[in-house]
């Protein structure tokens, strides 16, 4: 091996410890937090910087306090509730695919069907979703065939992303030329959104237009993900084997390793949104970070 060789070596591994060291806080390990469940999915961040997040399977939405580090049932009979994110009201929104409906959750637990189907014909089972700044919603759509459906297949035959308006009086599709979109978010000035096509094994970005539609689609990364997150570099976080993080120029620089099967979901959560919480099978999981999460 020539010198060359030996100095790239070095200058990589320089590289990848740095920017571990960059993004997570010094001396900070991965920490288990609460385990036996089902499978554990959709986690959200409340303006307390506590996380709530579902057991499916379980029909469950449960809550980790950050403050006491414990997690607790928030709710039961959550609609087979799986994306979580909290809308600029402070209401609890839920991909509820029990019934393929998209649920507002108030802050008394009574929850809201906001939409179950699209031009007479009803959703495939929303999966995840994002709010922007002005109240809006972006759902994905993909269909997972549910043991707890009465129904063998879909009714609209194209698994789609769709924008519900901030009255909650439109719903229309933003993006239907994926194969199954499901993680999905968007940065905090709102020009920009990611979504995952898990079932092409790539993540895309795309340009957010004044009336919320998307344009300017552009492949981010060769590598699809369940859930998603954003932290204020404008790093993004994707899921699957591990958490995988990109930067804003879809290279990889991190690797997060996590002792699952599958890691389903991520999002930042604490007082300062500096903790990265991660949903993975039976488990979810704790990481103190450098870097922080954006609230909307």
């Amino acid at each position: 091996m020539n010198y060359l060789s030996v100095f790239l070596i070095l200058f990589i591994s320089f590289g990848t410890v740095a920017q571990k060291q960059e993004l997570i806080a010094d001396g900070a390990e991965l920490t288990l937090v609460a385990s036996n469940y089902k499978f554990t999915e959709g986690p959200a961040a409340d303006s307390n910087g506590d996380v709530y997040f579902t057991d499916q399977p379980n029909n469950k939405i449960l809550k980790w306090s950050a403050s006491e580090n414990s997690v607790s049932v928030y709710m039961e009979n959550a609609g087979r509730a799986n994306g979580l994110f909290f809308d600029n009201d402070g209401n609890l929104l839920a991909c509820a695919d029990e019934k393929f409906e998209l649920w507002s959750i108030d802050k008394s637990k009574n929850p809201t069907v906001l939409i179950d189907q699209f031009k007479g014909k009803k959703l495939n089972g929303p999966n995840d979703l994002w709010v922007d700044a002005k109240g809006g919603i972006y759902f994905t759509d993909p269909y997972y065939q549910r043991p707890y459906w009465e129904r063998t297949e879909k009714e609209i035959e194209k698994e789609c992303v769709y924008y519900l308006s901030p009255d909650l009086n439109e719903i229309r599709i933003v993006a239907d030329d994926m194969v199954q979109p499901n993680g999905i978010i968007g940065t905090a000035d709102g020009k920009m959104i990611y979504i995952a096509d898990i079932g092409d094994k790539k993540t895309y970005k795309f340009t957010i237009l004044e009336n919320g539609d998307l344009s300017n689609k552009v492949l981010f990364a060769e590598m699809g993900s369940d859930g998603m997150t954003i932290d204020n570099q404008g790093n993004i976080y994707l899921t699957g084997n591990g958490v995988t993080v990109f930067n804003k120029k879809g290279k990889e620089i991190l690797q997060i390793p996590v002792p699952q099967k599958w890691t389903a979901n991520v999002t930042f959560g604490g007082p300062d949104e500096h903790i990265l919480f991660i949903t993975a099978m039976n488990s979810v999981y704790t990481l103190e970070m450098n870097v922080n999460g954006v609230r909307y």
